[in-house]
């Protein structure tokens, strides 16, 4: 009776993944203790988490999340519009498997794909 998935994500500096994900992508920070060493964010209905990996190599990071949205047009817009940078593959196109996406990466390079439902 699986209900739903908190993806945990490698961060090197944890200020700087708080920025990102709450000044760029509008999340909140989620519980009511800081851990040096974690951070959970969350938005809407979906909740992601991060543990402290300071040795990290971004170019050899391959954390990916996808995320579901019912409004992909209008989050990519607002994206854009709070100048965050799109993954240069990743920009806003219909799939042929039926879905609509774009891609992010992080600060530390975890690849973030938004998608919806085009059927």
């Amino acid at each position: 009776m699986l209900t739903e998935i908190n993806p945990k994500l490698p961060m090197r500096n944890k200020a700087v993944t708080v920025d990102y994900y709450v000044n760029k992508l509008g999340f909140q920070i989620f519980g009511d203790l800081d851990f040096e060493d974690y951070l959970m964010v969350q938005k809407d209905a979906i909740q992601i988490h991060f543990f402290s990996f300071k040795e990290l190599n971004p170019k050899e990071n391959y954390g990916q999340v996808y995320i579901r949205t019912n409004n992909i047009d209008q989050l990519y817009q607002t994206l854009l519009d709070n100048k965050v940078f799109v993954h240069p593959n990743g920009q806003l196109e219909s799939k042929p498997w039926g879905q609509r996406e774009f891609a992010l990466l992080d600060p530390d390079n975890n690849l973030l794909t938004f998608g919806q439902s085009v059927k």
